[in-house]
């Protein structure tokens, strides 16, 4: 998901004081203990300190890079997102060093599907087939995890302290000079590259001249916590007339509920009447944080790297928060960037950066074009019910186990039980 504009430059929202996980907002010495140094120079400047900075800080750490990270905001930086990370964003974390588990929030084992009585339910590959395996056959199990953001940006910041990476918290950049970069107050840094990570409202794409939209559109989301106890172990997404409504298991007894809309000047309670069975579910619960508001964007740049700068997460282009497949897509990328640092060359980064946002950006579009046609969505989600299968092979191209060919394949198993039914109907 996208934010309201948390860059560089300024402020975060702060976490709400009626947090009941105080674990959640406790940050450990090594982070802090690098928070006041101020580098002559490094090799990488990173401007943006939410996880797509952190993932890209980290990557470059690992290959032997000097990292800086300077954000206008201090740590914890909560965000208005739907906090859960697919079994592929796990899988790429874990390449960058960082482990997320069940311990740190709540582990859904698939995605469920509601609108108006229809409902269909699958598991992530995988755990479908552990689940249907023999007892004592040993079987990879990889499940979701439901997990807060300041969490996540705690587990990340941890690695990055490790590889030695420098953090100027609180440090707002005012801009991009010839040699590296300019802080409020008139101190300069030297950096060999600059990484602009600074969230949708980028200022970096903007002085860098990358600021040229292939395509662009938004939608409006608001988010809040409650504290119950989840009662599905999938991560729900709920169909209303104008609205979604994303349900996210986030400990034992806590769930985020984020509502995504194309309409403005809405809030989240009149835009909860759009789902009585979530309403009902939610009506012995406490809320736990207070409503935050978001912007989630699709867009699209004609190029993400000039120079020695390079654009990664939503400053580089986004997709809509209906994938859930925002972060997951950073971690990649900034894998892919701190090979092309290594290798001198910005111009592999930006064939990868195309490389990779074409499943994700695909995927929005077809989610995107079910919210815009109800009927389709309500036929495609009977044929879903009725057939688990096809389902959970959608569910794997959307977590990027299976190649193309096989969402092809997907299709024209839907597009036939499509005519099935038809014919039932004639």
């Amino acid at each position: 998901m996208n934010h309201y504009p948390t860059d560089g430059g300024q402020r975060a929202e702060t976490p709400p004081a009626d947090a009941h996980d105080h674990r959640d907002w406790r940050f450990s010495p090594p982070c802090q203990q690098n928070t006041k140094q101020m580098p002559a120079s490094t090799d990488v400047f990173v401007i943006g300190g939410g996880p797509a900075g952190l993932a890209a800080a980290i990557a470059a750490s690992s290959r032997g890079f000097s990292v800086t990270i300077a954000d206008g905001a201090l740590p914890p930086i909560d965000k208005a997102c739907g906090e859960g990370l697919m079994p592929d964003g796990l899988a790429a974390l874990r390449e960058l060093g960082v482990e997320i588990t069940a311990r740190d929030g709540f582990a859904f084992r698939g995605v469920r599907f509601v609108d108006e009585g229809a409902v269909a339910e699958t598991r992530f590959p995988g755990v479908a087939q552990a689940e249907g395996a023999q007892a004592g056959r040993a079987m990879l199990v990889r499940p979701g995890i439901g997990v807060r953001r300041p969490v996540l940006q705690q587990r990340m910041m941890e690695r990055a302290a490790a590889l030695g990476a420098t953090f100027l918290w609180g440090t707002p950049v005012s801009g991009l000079c010839r040699a590296g970069v300019a802080l409020a107050g008139g101190a300069m840094v030297r950096a060999r590259w600059i990484i602009g990570a600074d969230g949708s409202g980028s200022r970096v794409r903007r002085w860098s001249g990358l600021d040229a939209h292939v395509h662009k559109s938004s939608r409006f989301a608001f988010r809040r916590h409650y504290r119950v106890t989840p009662w599905s172990d999938c991560a729900q997404v709920y169909w209303g007339e104008h609205a979604q409504a994303y349900v996210t298991p986030v400990s034992r007894e806590e769930i985020c509920v984020v509502i995504v809309t194309r309409g403005s000047g809405q809030r989240m309670d009149a835009l909860l009447e759009e789902f009585p069975g979530l309403v009902a579910s939610l009506s012995h619960a406490a809320a736990t944080s207070a409503e935050r508001g978001a912007v989630t964007l699709m867009h699209g740049l004609r190029c993400v790297t000039r120079g020695n700068v390079a654009l990664i997460g939503d400053a580089s282009g986004s997709v809509d928060a209906i994938t859930g497949e925002g972060l997951c897509l950073s971690f990649h990328q900034a894998a892919a960037l701190a090979k092309a640092l290594e290798r001198g060359d910005l111009t592999l980064y930006q064939r990868a950066h195309r490389r990779l946002a074409r499943r994700p950006t695909f995927m929005a579009r077809m989610m995107l074009a079910l919210d815009a046609r109800p009927t389709l969505r309500r036929r495609v989600l009977r044929a879903f019910s009725a057939n688990p299968a096809i389902f959970a092979r959608m569910l794997a191209v959307h977590v990027g186990a299976t190649s193309p060919a096989h969402l092809a394949m997907t299709g024209a198993m839907l597009g036939w039980r499509f005519l099935a039914a038809d014919g039932e109907l004639a």
